[in-house]
């Protein structure tokens, strides 16, 4: 078992420090809503994972995989979704950081569910897991060391977001970031809509 938790720990943590939709979301959502938006977006990513691992471990993400009808739709979902995002970061324009926070409360805080749609929707998701888990996961792995490796895969993504919120919010950052709001909310509504043109182009 110590391998196969080698190996899980590894490929993780260099999936976690490889730039991707969900580092730009937790990013986004933490520099315009602080602390606490960083911490529930990176819950919902984390539930994300959950989902992926649970439908892979059924054996559903095989079918999902296999078939062009399901990751067409999942991908072009993905694809809108971060679309749709960027897009509502450039029309946030130049509005203050605590501004955009106080909205984000009155719509009943969007940040977990953004983080967890937006994991949920991304079919590398799909592929990770799978891939990762037919790698060190086989019929003859007992239940409990399945779960051992599964909860250390969570636990290695969840210290990484703790790490990456709590450094983005560090005061000095946030005030860089105030005095600089029309272009990061470009930089970020850019990046978000080029993610998604590029699922919408990926390939299986």
């Amino acid at each position: 078992m110590v391998d196969q938790l080698i190996v899980i720990v590894g490929i993780t943590f260099l999936v976690m420090i490889s730039p991707g939709p969900d580092m730009v979301i937790v990013m986004r959502n933490t520099l315009w809503g602080g602390r606490g938006a960083g911490l529930q977006t990176s819950l919902g990513v984390l539930t994300g994972n959950l989902v992926h691992i649970t439908y892979c471990v059924l054996g559903i993400g095989w079918l999902i995989s296999k078939s062009i009808l399901a990751f067409t739709l999942l991908k072009y979902a993905g694809a809108a979704y971060l679309i749709y995002l960027g897009i509502m970061s450039f029309r946030a324009g130049t509005t203050g950081l605590e501004a955009r926070a106080d909205a984000g409360l009155r719509r009943s805080n969007p940040w977990y569910v953004q983080g967890l749609v937006n994991n949920v929707l991304n079919p590398k998701g799909t592929f990770f897991y799978l891939g990762v888990f037919t790698m060190v996961i086989t019929p003859e792995t007992p239940a409990s060391t399945t779960v051992i490796l599964i909860l250390s895969s969570i636990l290695v993504s969840a210290a990484f977001w703790l790490f990456f919120v709590y450094t983005l919010d560090h005061p000095a950052i946030r005030q860089f970031i105030e005095r600089s709001q029309q272009l990061v909310n470009r930089v970020f509504g850019t990046v978000l809509i080029f993610l998604g043109v590029r699922v919408a182009a990926m390939e299986r």
